[in-house]
């Protein structure tokens, strides 16, 4: 059994504008660096192997609380095809037919030129098979990655509000094995600590 810690990157502008940022690769904001620099990563976490998406955003996060983390693809945020860099509330003005549709197929909603949260749970999935049992990990990532992540653990169709309120700026935990899969443990786990 592994356990599994998952972190969401640091605040970005892109975040502040409520913009779809998927694959586009933007950096965090001076501010939030300068902030997540300032914390002290609980000793529990601090020996964990870590990971993180390869985008900037995750990266800098890793970074600014003193984590020394492996790019991992597997981790990326869900691609977002033609939604990138704008809003939902915009792409719901602009075609509410059409959005009410996608946001009814829950983990099957695909945005043109994009992936479905589905395809996102399982290139997490075959990556935590690759990993050794008993080895625990801490991931940074983002949004989507983690509430696929809650869609597999806690058996959620995306459709529905999700059954747990995560703080983003705390960590969620995870268990894994080939066994059970992956279940969901708690959130909202504060980072800083002894």
């Amino acid at each position: 059994m592994i356990s599994l810690f998952m972190l969401r990157h640091g605040t970005t502008a892109w975040n502040l504008e409520k913009r779809v940022q998927g694959h586009t690769d933007i950096p965090l904001l001076p501010d939030t660096r300068q902030e997540l620099s300032q914390l002290r990563l609980a000793s529990r976490y601090r020996d964990l192997a870590w990971y993180c998406s390869p985008l900037t955003r995750t990266r800098q996060t890793a970074q600014a609380i003193g984590l020394v983390a492996t790019p991992e693809p597997a981790l990326i945020e869900m691609a977002w095809g033609s939604w990138e860099g704008k809003t939902i509330e915009g792409l719901r003005r602009a075609a509410p037919q059409q959005m009410a549709r996608e946001e009814a197929r829950g983990r099957f909603m695909t945005p043109e030129g994009g992936e479905c949260p589905q395809q996102v749970i399982d290139r997490l999935l075959s990556w935590l098979a690759t990993l050794q049992p008993k080895t625990d990990i801490g991931v940074v990532t983002h949004k989507g990655v983690i509430r696929a992540a809650l869609a597999e653990a806690c058996r959620w169709d995306m459709v529905e509000r999700c059954p747990v309120k995560p703080d983003w700026g705390r960590l969620l935990e995870f268990s894994w094995s080939a066994e059970q899969g992956l279940c969901f443990v708690q959130c909202n786990l504060p980072l800083e600590g002894d």
